[in-house]
């Protein structure tokens, strides 16, 4: 297919001062579009819903259940309606604390409708993990299944926070049905700006404890737009596509990618609470899915399994791949499992809103691409590589840290302006942490992470947080946690243990005492003793010092 002329890229922008250096940046190979980025976000979703009214929206997996366009649009306002006779109004936040659902939608935009916000939190999470959460988030209503409810009744009950159950609901707590019986004709006028916050999700960013991302309308908006609007759209998706949502709705590649990007399409988006490779594979071939957001970890499994062969995968014909890096020959593997399907990567993080970059094989009128790069910058945007020593902007094939500036990126983290401003920075580019190179061609190649985030199954772990617990124990003097290679998940959290004086804990031991405090993917896989544990003069952890002893085999 004859792909079309690209703009010459790098532009460089000339400063009116001889003594500034000229800042190398790149910008995506398809032409700038308009953005309607002054709508609401439920608005801009459900812009063109006369088009594809009486179409599927929502499927359960699970019980075969369809809403259509119309249905998802008219209970979202319901529920809108009924949050707000429960005290929810603009600027008010509930958390939905929620596996994939039809509830989680029309929360969700109900939310939307009323200028309030919703954060999302994982169901699996312990009792303090949601905690912290709610009360960082300040939320008001938490929505979760009745399975969840003993995490947080206690909390609720002595704050005035009310807890909704969308299967059945415990003493105390309302049903989610209840909800869905507002008049959606009462709603309250609202005038929400495209500055105001819309989504909430927690992220450690590229240090420190997990914080609330603070995505707006106009940011979210910006990045679906920058996805699949515009003539040749970059992820090219329609109404007739079948995507399939299993990955957790929770997080925002899920959220937007999936939820938000189907919406504006009029896409059917076909909702799987958890991934089992069996059931997946039927359902694929039951509704001709012909889009799959994975992960991974979900592509490994694809790979490895020998049902994949037993199914009618043919009706895929877009695989997307993020939150983590995929390889190579994993990249092989699946094309010669799934023959109709363009494979690529995308590359994302929370505070980006979230998308970076996309892979151009996915637009309508596609590009070659080369295997194991995750993508060329999303339109209306601009890209830059900078050196983390000088801050100067590099030119092509220099590996430097991941700069983007635009729209869609998040407003800032909640009460936290300091961090916000180590993140982005006077001239509105956000720092990523992550290094990386633009070749010849405009593709994004990752190649190291300055930050010291670890990434299970594209589940985030914050090292922080886990060495706070372990210093927490009275028999460990000091302790620091890395990433280690794991072909299943990734990465995986190992800690580096001085034991206090005397002390003769054992690795099973610090390796309980964790996991009884956190959710199963930042559970401690090993655990190394040492004497010391390598700082700078800061303080700081010399986290890739303690990389290359992993590398190096380290005896235990």
């Amino acid at each position: 297919m004859e792909t079309q002329p690209a703009i010459p890229t790098p532009i460089t922008t000339e400063e009116s001062l001889p003594a500034v250096k000229q800042e190398i940046i790149f910008r995506s190979k398809l032409p700038d579009i308009y953005i309607p980025n002054h709508l609401p976000l439920h608005s801009y979703c459900f812009e063109n819903i006369s088009k594809f009214s009486e179409r599927p929206c929502l499927i359960e997996g699970a019980t075969g259940k369809v809403y259509t366009y119309a249905d998802v649009e008219v209970t979202s306002r319901k529920v809108a309606s009924s949050l707000n006779k429960l005290g929810i109004g603009q600027g008010d936040t509930i958390m939905l604390l929620l596996p994939n659902s039809a509830e989680f939608v029309f929360a969700f935009l109900g939310a939307s409708y009323l200028g309030a916000i919703s954060t999302m939190a994982n169901p699996f999470f312990t009792h303090a993990e949601i905690i912290k959460q709610v009360k960082a988030s300040n939320a008001k209503i938490i929505i979760t299944l009745a399975c969840h409810v003993d995490k947080v009744k206690e909390f609720a009950s002595e704050n005035d926070v009310k807890v909704i159950c969308i299967d059945k609901a415990p003493e105390g707590c309302l049903h989610y049905s209840e909800l869905t019986l507002g008049d959606e004709n009462d709603l309250p006028e609202v005038k929400i700006s495209p500055d105001d916050v819309v989504a909430l999700p927690y992220s450690s960013g590229t240090t420190g404890l997990p914080k609330g991302v603070m995505l707006t309308h106009k940011g979210l908006v910006t990045s679906v737009a920058q996805q699949v609007d515009g003539e040749n759209a970059n992820l090219y998706m329609h109404s007739e596509d079948v995507l399939i949502c299993v990955l957790p709705l929770f997080h925002i590649y899920s959220l937007n990618s999936i939820l938000l990007c189907g919406l504006r399409v009029g896409a059917a988006i076909l909702i799987m609470q958890k991934f089992d490779i069996v059931p997946f594979l039927e359902l694929i071939e039951k509704y001709k899915v012909t889009i799959g957001p994975f992960v991974p970890p979900i592509v490994l499994a694809m790979a490895k399994s020998s049902h994949v062969d037993k199914y009618d995968l043919t009706s895929i014909r877009t695989v997307m791949s993020g939150a983590a890096p995929l390889g190579k020959e994993l990249e092989d593997t699946v094309r010669a499992k799934l023959p109709n399907a363009k494979l690529g990567q995308g590359y994302g993080m929370t505070e980006a809103g979230p998308v970076l970059a996309m892979c151009l094989a996915f637009a309508k009128e596609p590009y070659e691409i080369k295997s194991g790069a995750c993508g060329t910058v999303v339109r209306n945007a601009e890209m830059k590589i900078v050196d983390p020593d000088t801050g100067d902007s590099l030119p092509r094939n220099q590996r430097g840290e991941i700069c983007i500036r635009g729209d869609q990126i998040m407003k800032g983290y909640l009460n936290d302006p300091e961090a916000t401003e180590r993140t982005i920075d006077k001239e509105g580019w956000l720092h990523t942490g992550d290094i990386g190179y633009i070749d010849d061609d405009d593709e994004l190649f990752i190649v190291d992470r300055l930050k010291e985030l670890i990434k299970y199954k594209g589940f985030q772990v914050a090292p922080a947080e886990l060495e706070a617990l372990l210093l927490n124990h009275p028999n460990i003097s000091d302790a620091a946690v890395v990433s280690m290679i794991d072909e299943a998940a990734g990465e995986v959290p190992v800690a580096f243990v001085v034991r206090a004086n005397g002390s003769i804990i054992t690795e099973d031991e610090i390796k309980q005492f964790i996991s009884k405090q956190v959710v199963f993917y930042k559970r401690i896989n090993r655990v190394f003793f040492t004497d010391t544990i390598p700082k700078a003069p800061s303080g700081k952890i010399l986290r890739k010092e303690l990389r290359a002893r992993l590398a190096a085999g380290i005896p235990n």
